[in-house]
C-alpha cells in the first residue's frame, strides 16, 4: 500500500543507513547511491494524534539516532514537554549522546536549531517547528550542509 507524499516535501533520508546493510547483500554495485551533494540535509515528519501515540511512533527513530556510531551529539531543540528525561530513559535512548536545548530569552527555536546545525557538533538536530515556512526550511538545510549534519523537523499537529 502506498501513501501519497506531499509534492513539495523532501523524502526522509534518515532511514538510509538502516536499509543500507540489508541492501548491500542484494546489490552487487555499491555505486547506486546518489552523490552526496544531491542528497537533502533536511527531512520532516508530520504526526497527528495524542502526545503518547506520537511519542510511541518517534521512539524507534530517536533510539536509532541516539545509537549512531558518529561521535557527535543527537540534539533535540525545544522538544514538547511530554518528551522528558524519564521518557528518554524508558525508551532505551542513549542519553550520553543526546543534547537537549531550549532557546533562551528572545532567541527562537529556529535560530537555535540553525546555530546547532552550523556548529557541526551534532550528527542530527531535531526541531519541533510548526508551521515551518519554506524560507525556514531552506535556512535549516543550508545550516545542516554547512555543519555536515542532518536536520529533522517534527511537525506535531
Amino acid at each position: 500500500m502506498q501513501f501519497p507524499l506531499p509534492l513539495n516535501r523532501p523524502q526522509l533520508r534518515l532511514f538510509d543507513s538502516l536499509f543500507a546493510s540489508a541492501a548491500a547483500d542484494w546489490l552487487e554495485d555499491s555505486e547506486t547511491e546518489p552523490a552526496a551533494d544531491t542528497q537533502s540535509s533536511f527531512s520532516e515528519i508530520s504526526l497527528r494524534g495524542s502526545a503518547g501515540h506520537c511519542l510511541t511512533l518517534l521512539a524507534p527513530i530517536l533510539k536509532t539516532l541516539s545509537d549512531n556510531q558518529d561521535e557527535r551529539w543527537l540534539t533535540l531543540i525545544a522538544p514538547p514537554t511530554s518528551l522528558t528525561h524519564s521518557w528518554l530513559r524508558q525508551s532505551g535512548l542513549n542519553q550520553e549522546k543526546i543534547l537537549l536545548l531550549r532557546p533562551r530569552g528572545s532567541q527562537s527555536s529556529l535560530a537555535l536549531a540553525e546555530e546547532a546545525l552550523k556548529l557541526g557538533r551534532s550528527h542530527t538536530v531535531i526541531s519541533w517547528l510548526h508551521p515551518l515556512p519554506s524560507h525556514a526550511r531552506n535556512q535549516l538545510e543550508r545550516a545542516a550542509r554547512s555543519g555536515k549534519a542532518q536536520s529533522l523537523n517534527i511537525s506535531l499537529g
